[in-house]
């Protein structure tokens, strides 16, 4: 399989669940306002929402593939087939076990979780309610999250990148369909996510099916495959949760300065994501598994050009996202935010935070890159005390940056941070001779360079004035960015076509 082309499908899938994920929250915000009903809602979704970040996406991700892989690559398919049965009836226990004992204990997850709330038994008993309905939501996205290590692993990457659509599709429907069925009728959101774990999941059987591993029961805690899985889970549970302690503790500090600072930084964010998700996620996701193929293997060479390949294609990538959204800002938070109550002030106050998250927006995505270089040989305690060293880090710069630069020196600490982490991420790699560079990186990056400068200045003058932006109405700003984003992109590999680079350059084939 052509990885390059696999990352376009994935980075496509991506930005499909992102544009959804605008469109649930505009039909949430439509159908059920802000108050009572939302926030016992988003209360109880939160949870295993975290959950489903901490364990089932990110540290069993990490700890899964590159076993799965080895012993795919080591003994076979049938090995493979084994210890795939053998994960999925434990993580089934386990996971099952926690949702019942989440929808017991109900009421004191939700007295910890908001204990605002008790003070009115209407919204403490709806958002009770509505955990005890979206708390199986775990169980269904454990399981997806193994049955898309198990595609990854055999290059079938298109299936689990579509599958987060259907969360967004469910819940759009919940909010827009069938609210007036339920009452409240917020209720419907609790059953929609549920629903759309419910779909997630089973469009990744059918996918298993077809390719002959779908899994069945078969009870063997004692497995050593098994118990290795689970020790590399703990330390990757860690480094996985610093990420999430990072931004509770920066909503910490915003919520000791001026009003509405919370809110400038999640606009910010929001638009973040979309190079994050469809640019590192992608990239992580595609590599860990070759990357472990070839580590089973011993195949270090392979391992290193693979890594390099990563990289390059990060930063030809990654590098006009940052640029581009440093330079757009005022553009892209008008024409997406600037209506009613959201007023010229709260652009420019967007606009600081999201040009200081673009800081680091090269070093949020090489970390997803690096990373890897760690998890596919099965190294998961490097990258997690380097995340502890980057969140201490990050604290300081909190305190460094927050007097003079208020809400937008916390989006600077996290963009500084990350680089810093995707740094010693590097170095780590070379001097445990893991990664050699290949050639030519001095002339690859002089060209990004040139490129990068040639866009951002054609950008700068083609946008028009700051103004012109907040006075516009919508389709105005829709036509302008319409060209404008295509025209930038345009400039930007053509300069670096004219200097002699070619995509030919970077297509690459899975590990087989």
């Amino acid at each position: 399989m052509n990885l390059l082309r696999a990352l376009a499908s994935i980075s496509a899938m991506t930005f499909l669940s992102r544009i959804l994920g605008f469109v649930r929250d505009m039909v949430i915000a439509r159908a059920f306002g802000a108050g009572m009903m939302t926030d016992a809602f988003f209360v109880a979704f939160k949870l295993p929402n975290l959950l489903r970040r901490l364990f089932a996406e990110g540290a069993f991700s990490q700890a899964f593939v590159p076993i799965l892989a080895e012993i795919k690559n080591r003994e076979g398919e049938a090995a493979a087939q084994q210890i795939i049965h053998r994960v999925h009836t434990l993580l089934l226990i386990i996971v099952s076990a926690t949702a019942a004992l989440a929808i017991l204990a109900a009421p004191l997850i939700v007295m910890i979780s908001a204990p605002g709330f008790s003070s009115d038994s209407a919204k403490f008993d709806l958002t009770v309610l509505m955990t005890r309905i979206v708390f199986p939501y775990i169980v269904f996205m454990s399981l997806t999250a193994l049955a898309a290590g198990v595609l990854n692993t055999w290059s079938r990457f298109m299936v689990p990148a579509f599958t987060p659509v259907l969360l967004n599709v469910a819940m759009i429907f919940a909010a827009a369909v069938a609210a007036p069925w339920f009452d409240p009728p917020v209720i419907a959101l609790a059953w929609g996510a549920l629903l759309g774990g419910v779909l997630q999941l089973s469009l990744q059987y059918v996918a298993l099916k077809r390719l002959g591993l779908l899994p069945r029961w078969e009870f063997a805690p004692n497995d050593p495959a098994v118990r290795r899985i689970l020790f590399l889970m703990g330390p990757a549970a860690i480094g996985v949760s610093v990420a999430q302690v990072s931004l509770i503790i920066n909503t910490i500090f915003a919520s000791f300065l001026v009003s509405g600072s919370i809110s400038w930084l999640y606009y910010a964010d929001r638009l973040m994501e979309f190079p994050t998700g469809m640019l590192g996620v992608a990239l992580g996701t595609l590599l860990l598994p070759s990357l472990a193929k070839h580590h089973a293997d011993g195949d270090t060479g392979e391992y290193s050009r693979l890594l390099d390949w990563g990289l390059r294609l990060s930063l030809l990538l990654a590098a006009p996202a940052a640029v581009a959204l440093a330079v757009l800002a005022i553009p892209l938070i008008a024409t997406l935010f600037h209506y009613g109550a959201f007023s010229s002030h709260d652009v420019e106050m967007t606009r600081q935070a999201l040009t200081a998250y673009s800081v680091g927006l090269v070093g949020l995505i090489l970390i997803k890159v690096l990373a890897p270089g760690f998890y596919a040989r099965q190294n998961i305690k490097t990258p997690v005390k380097i995340a502890l060293i980057t969140l201490v880090a990050t604290q300081i710069m909190n305190l460094a940056f927050i007097g003079p630069l208020g809400h937008a020196g916390l989006a600077l600490a996290i963009g500084l941070g990350a680089c810093l982490n995707a740094a010693i991420l590097y170095r780590k790699l070379r001097t445990q001779d893991i990664f050699q560079p290949q050639t030519g990186w001095p002339l690859y990056l002089l060209r990004l360079t040139l490129a990068l400068i040639t866009m951002g200045g054609f950008l700068w003058f083609a946008m028009g004035t700051e103004a012109a932006w907040l006075q516009a109405d919508l389709q105005t700003r829709l036509l302008h960015l319409a060209w404008l984003v295509p025209a930038g992109a345009t400039v930007y590999f053509a300069s670096l076509w004219l200097m002699g680079m070619r995509s030919a350059q970077f297509r690459r084939s899975a590990a087989a």
